[in-house]
């Protein structure tokens, strides 16, 4: 893996936490030569993700819409800001940039972006891993709801298994390195999306 999407909140969140540990997945990134390709904000866990990789001599690839450079407070120092005009060409420029995609802890916007590249996954259109880095716990009511949505026969378990799920950056970087794509028929095109 040499690119890896982080998708997160432009918040820190209720606790220290979440930025210590967005740092601390920052630091790993850098020590394994991961680019860190994100939303490209210096504010919130998004800023502090970014900064750790760039203090450890890491590269750093900011996505950005233009409505949002400056209400998302644009990062200065990045190794490279892509302004783009859509949500939409902010999501289909940082999959192609990226090798893996992986949310930490954010709200609706978050989540969004995971999802649609989750389902991307599911239709077909890449094999890269998915994962959540299941911070402080945030993302256990979501993984019950994909266990639910196993379990209720919404959601094949091929297709289950897909999303990666660890407490700890490594763990799930370790993850993504060993992870196997199931065997998925195509339903879409990058021009269908």
């Amino acid at each position: 893996m040499k690119s890896l999407a982080v998708f997160c909140g432009s918040n820190k969140g209720a606790s220290a936490v979440y930025v210590k540990e967005a740092k601390n997945l920052g630091k790993e990134l850098a020590k394994r030569k991961i680019t860190l390709v994100y939303g490209g904000s210096s504010a919130g866990i998004m800023g502090a993700v970014a900064d750790s990789v760039l203090e450890a001599g890491g590269s750093v690839i900011g996505v950005m819409p233009d409505f949002l450079e400056k209400k998302e407070i644009a990062h200065k120092s990045l190794t490279e800001l892509i302004v783009v005009e859509s949500m939409h060409e902010r999501k289909a420029k940082m999959a192609e940039l990226a090798d893996g995609f992986m949310a930490l802890p954010g709200g609706p916007g978050t989540l969004e972006e995971f999802f649609e590249i989750f389902t991307w996954a599911q239709l077909g259109l890449h094999q890269k891993p998915c994962g959540l880095l299941n911070i402080n716990h945030y993302y256990d009511p979501l993984v019950a709801l994909f266990n639910h949505m196993s379990d209720e026969q919404f959601l094949h378990e091929k297709f289950r298994s897909m999303a990666l799920v660890d407490v700890e950056p490594n763990g799930l970087l370790d993850q993504f390195n060993t992870y196997e794509p199931p065997t998925v028929k195509t339903f879409i095109t990058e021009k269908q999306t």
